[in-house]
């Protein structure tokens, strides 16, 4: 089709109003809103309200709020070992405003029990990066008269299979960890389930149990009060709330560490330029004084991470648990 020199000239002129009405339109249309803007940010704790996972939400909702100038709010969504919560934010719109509290006894070892979770973990977040760790204390029942890790090892191999040993939940931290204590020291004792971990302490209180793995925030005050006693920290280094207490890494057995790890991710497709502002807002609120002081007085540390650095550790850690799951034979009923 041929175009005359009047209709290209006409077809010019109205590209050219149009363009000019466009530019006027963009003009006067209001410019976006920055992130976060007036919407809220949700943060979902996969866990009921009063534990660990929830106490460094909570802390840093707060933070995060100061440092991005709009509302962080926490959404507990508790269940099936803290995969409804993960579900819910794998399924969420990838836009910065839902992001997960994410703790590695779901990200890490939940995968490796429960198979038909709705979501894969490898592909429905992304890590904005580790916030901090909480450690788990290997402790006893004073009453069994063991005072350290050799003793509590010395007592199984005497009588295989007499003592029992609680944990909160099927592939819970604690659970987990006591497996590869076990594993590490090769003795064996029995493993009791309880319906959380306020019940598990309870057993070992009452010496229904003489082991169990607790977590620093309830730990340090029953310690204090003689009603268990600590042999063992989880961490590789000493925990300077209780430094005397040695790491089970230094009692004969290099590299033994198992720690309760929180991470914040967002659903997979969330903008770079969202992840980098989270993550940039992460990482002030984690050097606010304020902030470090609050989760160190709970037996929380910080541990820096980036979204770089995520991957990596995800994969490292999910294979650690992963192999000792297959290698104990672990299943969840």
């Amino acid at each position: 089709m041929s175009v005359t020199r009047r209709s290209f000239a006409a077809g010019a002129l109205g590209l050219a109003a149009a363009g000019a009405a466009g530019r006027h339109a963009a003009a006067q249309a209001p410019a976006a809103e920055p992130y976060p803007g007036t919407r809220p940010v949700t943060i979902v704790v996969a866990w009921a309200p009063g534990g660990s996972t929830d106490f460094v939400a909570r802390v840093l909702a707060q933070a995060l709020s100061r440092e991005l100038g709009g509302n962080v709010v926490v959404d507990n969504r508790p269940g099936a070992s803290g995969t409804i919560g993960h579900a819910s934010v794998a399924r969420a719109r990838p836009d910065g405003y839902t992001l997960l509290l994410g703790v590695n006894s779901t990200y890490a070892m939940s995968r490796h029990l429960f198979p038909n979770r709705g979501y894969d973990d490898d592909t429905a977040f992304v890590g904005i990066g580790r916030i901090a760790v909480s450690p788990i204390f290997l402790c006893v029942n004073p009453r069994i008269g063991v005072n350290d890790i050799q003793g509590l090892v010395a007592a199984a191999k005497a009588a295989p299979g007499r003592m029992s040993y609680a944990s909160s939940g099927a592939g819970s931290s604690a659970h987990l960890a006591t497996e590869l204590f076990l594993r590490s020291a090769g003795i064996q004792v029995e493993n009791v389930t309880y319906r959380g971990g306020a019940p598990a302490v309870q057993a070992l209180i009452t010496n229904e149990v003489q082991v169990a793995m607790v977590d620093g925030v309830t730990a340090l005050p029953l310690m204090q009060a003689g009603q268990i006693r600590a042999v063992g920290v989880s961490t590789l280094e000493r925990n300077p709330l209780a430094p005397e207490v040695p790491t089970i890494a230094e009692s004969g057995f290099p590299g033994f560490e198992a720690t309760s790890n929180f991470a914040l991710l967002a659903p997979a497709g969330t903008p770079a330029p969202i992840v980098a502002r989270l993550a940039a807002a992460k990482d002030a609120a984690m050097r606010n004084p304020e902030v470090l002081d609050r989760l160190r007085a709970n037996s929380i540390f910080p541990t820096p991470g980036t979204p770089e650095q995520w991957p990596a550790y995800f994969r490292a850690e999910s294979a650690k648990w992963a192999e000792l799951i297959r290698a104990r034979g672990i299943t969840v009923d």
